[in-house]
This record gives C-alpha cells, sequence and structure tokens, in this order.
C-alpha cells in the first residue's frame, strides 16, 4: 500500500532545503535513530560504503569551518548539526558480514571498481539519509561547496573514507525560505520505451 499524502508531502512535495536554523539542538538519539533507518536503504550487494561523521559541538564546527566555501560558512556553524555524508573504499572488508555470499576479491584489486562502487552506493545511502532525517521531522539543507580533500584529512585522516556531501540537519527557519523553484516534468525528464 502507498504511503499516506501527508507521508509523501513531508519527505518530498513540502519538504525544502534549508540556509536558516532555529537555535534548537538536535539530540545524539536523533542522529542514531537517522542511521537506524538509512541503513537499510537498498544498495548494490549490500555494500554498504556510506560513512557518517555528525559535526555537532562549537569545537569540530571549528575544525570544519576553514574547509567550507564562504557561501556555506554561515548557514553550517548555525546548523545544529552538520553531516559530513562520505563514502569507504575499503567497503569490501566488511563483506564477511555483509555480503558473506560475495567475493570481495575484484573489490580489492580493482581501486576503480571500488571507488565507482563506493561513490554511487554511498550517494544512494545519502539520498536515503535525507529522506530518514525528513521522515524523523528534521530538516535537511544537502549542499556541495567544500574542499573534500580538506575535509578528508581533518575528519578522515588515515582512513579509506571520502567525502561526498555535508548536510545541515536541524529545524529550518520557514521563514527564510526563497520561493520554490520549479523541477523538469515528466516529459522534460524522462522517456518509456
Amino acid at each position: 500500500m502507498p504511503i499516506n499524502d501527508e507521508a509523501l508531502d513531508e519527505l518530498f512535495r513540502a519538504a525544502r532545503t534549508h540556509r536558516k536554523w532555529r537555535d534548537k539542538p538536535v539530540s545524539p538519539a536523533l542522529l542514531m535513530a537517522i542511521y537506524d533507518l538509512m541503513r537499510w536503504g537498498p544498495t548494490s550487494g549490500n555494500c554498504c560504503p556510506a560513512r557518517i561523521v555528525f559535526v555537532v559541538s562549537k569545537k569540530a564546527k571549528e575544525r570544519l569551518k576553514p574547509h567550507l566555501d564562504e557561501g556555506n560558512v554561515i548557514k553550517t556553524m548555525t546548523a545544529p548539526a552538520t553531516a559530513i555524508v562520505g563514502y569507504d573504499l575499503d567497503f569490501a572488508r566488511y563483506f564477511p558480514l555483509l555480503a558473506p555470499h560475495a567475493d570481495a576479491g575484484p573489490f580489492q584489486k580493482d581501486p576503480v571498481l571500488a571507488q565507482q562502487t563506493a561513490f554511487r552506493n554511498g550517494s544512494l545511502q545519502g539520498a536515503y539519509f535525507i529522506l530518514a532525517a525528513r521522515a524523523l521531522g528534521l530538516d535537511c539543507g544537502p549542499m556541495s561547496g567544500f574542499d573534500n580533500d580538506g575535509v578528508d584529512c581533518e575528519f578522515f585522516a588515515g582512513t579509506g573514507v571520502k567525502s561526498n556531501f555535508l548536510c545541515n540537519l536541524g529545524c529550518g527557519d520557514p521563514a527564510a525560505l526563497r520561493p520554490r523553484a520549479p523541477r523538469l516534468s515528466f516529459d522534460e525528464a524522462c522517456r518509456i520505451v
């Protein structure tokens, strides 16, 4: 059965990208609940390469700040939480747990295949992350506009994890929203063959 229109509005039609935030913290329990939902979304071969660092403390925000593009500084520094959504190039090491039926060898021998698989599936999981956050009542501000290498050195040093995008989280200020931009119609974006 389809979910109801109210849920569809919350996830898609009425959901907006927020840039200004109310001063209301996001609890660690809520951040854990977001992950607990998003981890169930499908990935190829159950590879699950997404890795997330939740930047919440003032000290951690100061570590992130120098790596942000100028236009993203205020919205990120004032957000209650910022998720660094990354992907693990060494995801195949978890195959004995996540995909015991699969052969990790091709991913361990071919770095290009591992990178493509990790990026594609980590991006899918990033989308699930946004939907999970919205489903749990948070507003999201996903964005590019940062120095990936700097963020990787600062938050993922010594790992095979690479940053993909940032997502600010919290209770957005609806008064600060821009008018909603249009989307392409079905006929402009799709074909049935």
